[in-house]
């Protein structure tokens, strides 16, 4: 068969009319040298830039709808030869501190010879009014730096990888970069955020590395731990892992057998038998859960607190103070908390556990006793201080996490200065956190954790408040009464009623029936993102006064798809962001006043995975881009916008630890895998005002009536039981 021949096109970028960031697909449109009108290309296009001169090789295809489009194989960037490209170029925010308007100035200095003398006589700069000496100097070092990272760009993409992650590369290693990159690709995906262990791997299949390399099936195994741990699992047996990674690598389970030995023998990670096989985990999530166990044991067997309070005749007293009537489950809790060294306080919304915990700190307050306030994101923290009236701060900040040095400053060495630590939103913390928080606690000191157990876990490795709970080592308070005041909230009511496997009794919203919990009934997953626009435009606005960028968050099961956080942000941005400064960076457009979502820890800028904000500064001329959250701005270079992601739609998971006045949820059985019953009582009881169910009724049914749980490989619970090895790790499912 002849190989097929394709056509060559060459032009500037003029603009991007599309982009789907699931897949990188960009429509854009080419000013081409000769043809009076704009060409249309389309193609996976990633990190393209108006302005930038690019060369085409693909073939001219006839669209029914849009015409003649040319259909792009494979681009590559050049340098621009045209004034008009040569100021696009620079204007683009390549180089940082030359934006649209130091651009014009250049080209209008310097013409055609702009670039070359950049290159070559960049002193000729300071002849430009308002560029300087400390200019030239940022000018002069990003543009060297733009010369290396093409370098590593050209070498990236001789090997079918995409340029997007070549400045990133060129950051973390420098001039070192195509060393390293040759020497041990699979670094890439351990080092540089981003990067995944399908990228090195075909990095390194390009370079040569052969399919059975004990480089590769090691970094596979790896790769496939993590993985796991992403679905929340500690450990996994090792028979799953050894069939899952030699079904991703296409290698003979016996070279998986053996990486892991070698793994094994290296301590990255550590195998246990167990009754079923051998649990396999990754060193530091093997250290970690041994360390929750280890440390909640010693505090259970570090003695009392002390016991100098009449604690009924400070009940007694709290509840004159505040003019209430605690149930008695609430007097309960109270007694144990001023009493037990460890407590979980567990319950839905409406039983008052805030109410509880004003209590606690009230009487406490009155002995003097150090507290501590805390929960594992800001949104969280914030809440708990609100509604405390104290000081409330995320786990990493009262551990004083150190950027510079990447661990806690609060330990085993260094503990915190308290008699009593209290963690709301115990759900969401994970195996890792846990122990890091643990470390840091007195053993004198009081542990309450304080969460709802029906909530989804938490987004990393473990199930830790239910293992907690089911190890039965620490009481329990099990708060199940709903209070008047909650009663009269039917997102409250139909909460628990989700929770004990019943139907929700929601309002019609077609019928326009009054209430704070709709039913809004479509049929297809489209027909369903119609019907979310429309609500969100005009729906929402008109009949409850909500305004959609400041109060409407939409959550959905599952990223992909018409009813998918991806597609739902595209179409929203469209509908309540139309237009204004915008930037395309990875696939994802970002526009001026967008609603964003960092997606990743990030310990140096102080903004952790799941919170959202605002975009308040595009600056092509700096390379930046200015995010508000809540009360602070934070800046991002161009190339960490990979951290950003919209967020006028995020997934259930993603929602934990936040509240919002007005929640709209589609629920479809395109997301069937994702219909459960923990996953919608989590989406509904994010709402604080408003909730709306968009979708099919057999739908809803499947996820209350599904009460699986997703299933956790975690050996915690027979660790605090203090079970023999073997049967400490007998490969039970946390449910």
């Amino acid at each position: 068969m002849p190989a097929r021949s394709y056509d060559t096109l060459q032009g500037t970028l003029e603009r991007i009319t599309y982009v789907n960031e699931e897949n990188h697909y960009v429509v854009a449109r080419l000013q081409v040298s000769g043809r009076r009108d704009l060409a249309t290309i389309v193609g996976n296009l990633p990190t393209v830039t108006p302005g930038e001169t690019l060369k085409l090789t693909g073939e001219w295809v006839q669209h029914n709808r849009y015409g003649e489009q040319f259909k792009v194989e494979t681009f590559e960037t050049i340098t621009p030869a045209t004034l008009a490209g040569i100021e696009k170029y620079l204007g683009s925010g390549l180089i940082k501190g030359i934006g649209p308007v130091f651009a014009g100035r250049l080209v209008v200095a310097f013409g055609i010879d702009t670039l070359r003398i950049i290159e070559e006589e960049p002193s000729r700069l300071l002849a430009v009014d308002g560029i300087g000496e400390v200019r030239l100097l940022r000018i002069r070092t990003a543009w060297e730096e733009q010369k290396e990272i093409r370098e590593v760009m050209i070498f990236l993409q001789g090997h079918g990888v995409s340029s997007a992650y070549a400045a990133k590369i060129f950051k973390t290693y420098g001039k070192s970069s195509i060393a390293i990159v040759q020497e041990n690709p699979y670094r890439l995906a351990k080092d540089i955020y981003g990067i995944g262990f399908k990228t090195a791997d075909r990095i390194a299949q390009a370079i040569g590395i052969e399919a059975d390399s004990p480089l590769r099936v090691e970094a596979g195994v790896i790769h496939v731990l993590n993985e796991l741990a992403g679905e929340g699992h500690v450990f996994y047996p090792l028979d799953g892992l050894t069939k899952a990674s030699a079904g991703i690598l296409e290698v003979d389970e016996d070279l998986v057998t053996q990486a892991v030995e070698r793994l094994r023998g290296e301590a990255r990670v550590i195998c246990e038998p167990a009754p079923q096989g051998m649990a396999v985990y990754l060193a530091p999530l093997y250290a970690a859960e041994e360390g929750v166990a280890r440390r909640l044991l010693a505090l259970a067997e570090g003695g009392s607190l002390p016991t100098d309070i009449d604690i009924e005749r400070a009940i007694v007293w709290v509840e004159q103070s505040n003019r209430l009537q605690l149930a008695a489950q609430q007097q309960e809790a109270i007694r144990q908390a001023i009493q037990e060294k460890l407590l979980v306080i567990t319950g839905g919304p409406g039983t008052g556990k805030t109410t509880i915990l004003r209590c606690i700190l009230q009487i406490l307050d009155k002995k003097h006793r150090q507290m501590l306030l805390c929960s594992p994101t800001g949104r969280a923290a914030k809440r708990m201080s609100e509604a405390t009236g104290r000081e409330a701060k995320t786990i990493h900040r009262l551990l004083e996490f150190s950027p510079k040095d990447g661990r806690f400053k609060r330990d085993q060495h260094r503990p915190l200065e308290a008699d009593l630590v209290i963690v709301d939103e115990a759900s969401m913390i994970d195996i890792v956190l846990m122990n890091s928080l643990l470390k840091a606690i007195p053993p004198a000191a009081g542990l309450i954790l304080v969460g709802d157990v029906d909530q989804l876990p938490s987004v990393g490795p473990g199930a830790v408040l239910r293992d907690i709970i089911a190890s039965s080592l620490i009481p329990v308070i099990r708060l199940s009464e709903i209070f008047r005041q909650a009663r009269e909230s039917q997102i409250v009511v139909n909460a628990h009623r989700i929770n004990r496997g019943e139907l929700p009794f929601c309002a019609d919203w077609e019928a326009q029936e009054r209430g704070d919990c709709y039913l809004l009934v479509k049929q297809g997953a489209l027909e369903i993102q119609a019907a979310i626009l429309e609500l969100a435009s005009s729906g929402l606005p008109t009949r409850h006064r909500v305004d959609p960028l400041e109060q409407l968050q939409i959550l959905t099961p599952m990223q992909k798809g018409p009813i998918g956080a991806m597609q739902l942000n595209q179409a929203l941005q469209a509908l309540l962001n139309p237009s204004g400064p915008e930037l395309l960076r990875a696939g994802r457009l970002y526009r001026l006043g967008d609603r964003v979502m960092q997606i990743r820890n990030n310990y140096e800028k102080d903004v952790y995975n799941g919170d959202i904000g605002r975009i308040v500064k595009l600056d092509l001329e700096d390379r930046e881009v200015t995010v508000r959250f809540d009360d602070r701005q934070v800046t991002y270079d161009f190339n960490e916008l990979d951290e950003l992601v919209l967020a006028y739609a995020v997934t259930v998971h993603k929602s934990q630890g936040s509240e919002y006045p007005v929640v709209i949820i589609p629920i479809h059985t395109a997301h069937y895998v994702m219909l459960q019953r923990n996953l919608l009582y989590t989406a509904v009881t994010r709402g604080k005002r408003l909730a709306v169910l968009v979708g099919t009724k057999k739908a809803l049914a499947i996820a209350v009536k599904n009460q699986k749980i997703q299933q956790r490989y975690t050996g915690l619970i027979a660790r605090l039981q203090g079970s023999s090895q073997e049967s400490a790790l007998s490969l039970a499912l946390s449910e």
